[in-house]
């Protein structure tokens, strides 16, 4: 990131689109993400395409981001507003958590995150030469600057911003504490309130001045924000609440392809595509206790005595149809397709919660969890069973 007052460019970005046949419950179209400049290593596709949710985050990343928010008073007494969300949400889009990286217990990332050399070199985008401002200490470049960290700062603005906020007496932009926190510092200016959309958008374009880039940051936000806030089910009553209850009952079960049934999880399968860990290869889902998409769906409205197929495209035929989210209602069923309107393309099922949040299980390597409702590609509206 470049210094207050300078335009902040991500060099070479990408668009990545990802997208998986099937009829139930496959990985979405993701929400495409700006890459977060040259980073040596990629994240996964399901970590681009899976949603915001705290359970997509490192415990020790998102322990900072909790810590940064509580401890940015100190520094920006003025400062009001300022969630583990905002900060999720600008790290999700700069370094996709630092996932892949070695956290220790002191929040010490290994290795060190480094964008591309800032030399004018063309490369990603690179046309303007930035001048070396730390002698290497921080980017491992004597002869240009480059930026560092989970946050992506450039040597020249930590210089400004960088705090100790583990004790240790270092402010390191590779440690996710002293990272999360001098991140906190430099959204909050000198006392913005964040909970005000225009404030927001105002410390967003700060740290990147792009209009793009700013609506990509608020997305993840919104979907931190709608993870974790618990949904408020006090004046909810009837069938609703329990096929609700019955579903948030199963938050934290693995995600099991082909798996669960009216009477709770059990193992899935693998076809030709889905069912299978990323990273080795493996058949997981037959050996996972869990529920898909459907599957989650089929066990919370079996508690009401409702009988849904098992697919999601065959269960958007059952009760009112719904076309808009304005529409929703909680215990409705909510749709993703890859060509909304048409329901034979539909591959996702959620089930609504109100407040722009629904119970999800969205894809293998995640567990039934709560997301917002945009953490999906395709919306193609709902269904009212009840």
């Amino acid at each position: 990131m470049k210094q207050p007052g300078r335009r902040v460019r991500r060099w070479g970005c990408v668009l990545a689109l990802l997208m998986f046949a099937a009829v139930c419950c496959a990985a979405p179209v993701g929400n495409a993400i700006s890459a977060y400049v040259a980073l040596e290593t990629r994240a996964q596709q399901g970590d681009i395409a899976g949603g915001g949710s705290a359970a997509d985050i490192p415990p020790r990343m998102l322990t900072a981001y909790k810590n940064a928010a509580q401890q940015v008073r100190k520094y920006v007494p003025k400062c009001r507003g300022m969630g583990w969300p905002i900060l999720a949400g600008i790290a999700k889009v700069e370094s996709n958590h630092a996932i892949g990286r070695d956290i220790a217990d002191n929040g010490d990332i290994r290795p060190k995150i480094y964008g591309i050399l800032l030399n004018g070199s063309g490369t990603g985008g690179n046309t303007t030469p930035v001048p070396d401002t730390d002698g290497g200490k921080w980017d491992g470049a004597a002869a240009g600057e480059r930026a560092v960290g989970p946050f992506q700062f450039l040597p020249s603005t930590w210089q400004s911003i960088g705090k100790d906020a583990g004790g240790d007496g270092t402010a390191d932009p590779h440690n996710a504490d002293d990272a999360a926190l001098g991140a906190a510092i430099y959204l909050c200016g000198n006392g913005r309130d964040l909970s005000k959309d225009s404030q927001l958008k105002s410390a967003i374009w700060q740290y990147n001045h792009s209009n793009a880039y700013v609506a990509n940051v608020l997305s993840w936000i919104n979907q931190y924000t709608a993870a974790a806030t618990a949904p408020n089910l006090k004046n909810l009553s009837g069938k609703a609440r329990t096929v609700i209850e019955a579903a948030l009952s199963q938050r934290g079960v693995p995600y099991a392809w082909g798996g669960g049934t009216a009477k709770g999880k059990s193992t899935g399968f693998c076809d030709r595509v889905n069912g299978y860990d990323r990273k080795t290869g493996k058949c997981v889902a037959a050996t996972t206790q869990g529920f898909d998409c459907s599957g989650l769906t089929l066990y919370a409205y079996a508690k009401v005595g409702i009988t849904l197929p098992r697919v999601a495209a065959a269960q958007a035929s059952v009760g009112k149809r719904i076309s808009s989210r304005n529409a929703l209602r909680p215990g409705d069923l909510v749709f993703y397709a890859d060509a909304p309107g048409h329901d034979s393309t539909i591959y996702h099922v959620g089930i609504y919660v109100g407040g722009g949040q629904m119970i999800n299980a969205p894809r293998t390597g995640t567990t039934v969890r709560l997301d917002a409702v945009d953490a999906m590609s395709g919306f193609a509206g709902g269904t009212r069973p009840l």
